[in-house]
């Protein structure tokens, strides 16, 4: 069975840094983030701050956060941030996301996202995404489309809307 090779990071300081955070912030409750690790750091006025530590199931064959983890994390960052600065308190759902990867990441990440301009019916955002170093290792943009909760189907087959969870 091959080990598991942690080049950038040693099992003890994964553990420190998974510890550390899980008492930072709130967990966001949707489940894909749970399982993630996603903690939101601040989310208000227009603005919002997420962090994950990354282990090595967050990794690539190269052992750096996959790009799909860190696309995640922008995406994430920027539809906080939207929702935070709507004073309807709606959800929002993701039209358009641009990212520029510039560098490998590892470590905690920290991804930092602002409302550049709203309109009644969607945001406009941009975040960066930082290593523990401090390092900007990822850029983007994306626009978000504000929505009420939306309505799904029971097992019966009925229209129902779902509970927006968000506060519980």
């Amino acid at each position: 069975m091959k080990e598991l090779k942690l080049t950038t990071m040693t099992k003890d300081t994964l553990l420190t840094a998974t510890t550390r955070l899980s008492n930072l912030g709130e967990e966001l409750d949707v489940p894909f983030l749970k399982l993630l690790g996603v903690r939101c750091i601040s989310s208000e006025l227009g603005k919002g701050e997420i962090v994950l530590a990354i282990k090595p199931e967050h990794t690539n064959t190269w052992e750096v956060a996959h790009g799909g983890v860190l696309l995640t994390l922008m995406d994430v960052a920027m539809a906080v941030a939207a929702r935070s600065g709507d004073p309807a308190d709606r959800s929002v759902v993701t039209i358009e996301l641009k990212t520029n990867f510039m560098q490998a990441a590892n470590g905690i990440l920290r991804v930092k996202a602002d409302t550049v301009h709203r309109t009644p019916t969607m945001a406009f955002c941009e975040a960066k995404l930082y290593d523990d170093q401090g390092n900007t290792c990822c850029m983007a943009t994306g626009t978000f489309k504000y929505l009420k909760r939306l309505a799904t189907r029971n097992s019966n087959g009925s229209r129902t809307i779902n509970d927006d969870k968000r506060n519980q």
